[in-house]
């Protein structure tokens, strides 16, 4: 079953779980090396940029992720081929933490000295950035598909999913100051992620 998952998303998943299981080993050095710092910080290197989407803070964290990832990123390796889906997953990712490092340094203008010390040791994991990018993807190419939520158990067609997750992530950003979830992070993934669509089906590029 598991051979029967597309190459990329399957790879994904693979090293997504063995990121997570060496942060079990030396949590304080695979943060130090591989999550995502303000470019600011001493902590700070560019390939950040890349492998903070690989860590996660904890199971939880990797299983909701993953599982988005499974669910919509596999209809849609399905439909774009293993490139094409590759690429999207990691210039989605890469915007996720361009936009969050923009919006930071917004912020950070009105910052006190300690909050900017705090901002500077802060690290930033997760798919997450990717994964709303994949959910977008999917909203828009599936907008009346009808998914079945869990919580709430209630059905809902794709796009009022993905635009109640955008305008939700919208407000919590917003207003849920000192909170350690990257809702901007979140924002910039669907963002790059519908400025790539939109690309692609300007260029007649969407399905090959």
């Amino acid at each position: 079953m598991f051979n029967r998952i597309p190459p990329v998303v399957r790879n994904l998943l693979i090293i997504n779980t063995l990121m997570l299981l060496a942060m079990s080993i030396n949590e304080e050095f695979m943060l130090e090396k591989f999550a995502l710092f303000y470019p600011a910080s001493p902590f700070f290197k560019p390939y950040q940029y890349i492998t903070y989407m690989f860590m996660h803070g904890g199971f939880a964290h990797l299983f909701f992720n993953m599982y988005a990832l499974f669910l919509f990123g596999s209809v849609l390796e399905q439909v774009w081929g293993s490139k094409k889906f590759f690429i999207y997953y990691m210039i989605t990712g890469l915007g996720a933490a361009a936009f969050f490092t923009f919006t930071n340094w917004l912020v950070s203008t009105g910052y006190s000295p300690e909050q900017y010390i705090d901002l500077l040791r802060t690290p930033t994991v997760g798919a997450s950035g990717a994964v709303f990018g994949i959910l977008l993807g999917y909203g828009m190419l599936f907008p009346n598909n009808v998914l079945q939520l869990l919580i709430p158990p209630v059905a809902l067609k794709a796009k009022w999913l993905v635009i109640i997750y955008g305008a939700l992530e919208l407000v919590l950003g917003i207003t849920a100051s000192g909170s350690n979830i990257a809702h901007f992070a979140h924002i910039g993934g669907m963002l790059f992620g519908f400025i790539l669509i939109k690309y692609w089906n300007k260029k007649g590029r969407m399905y090959f």
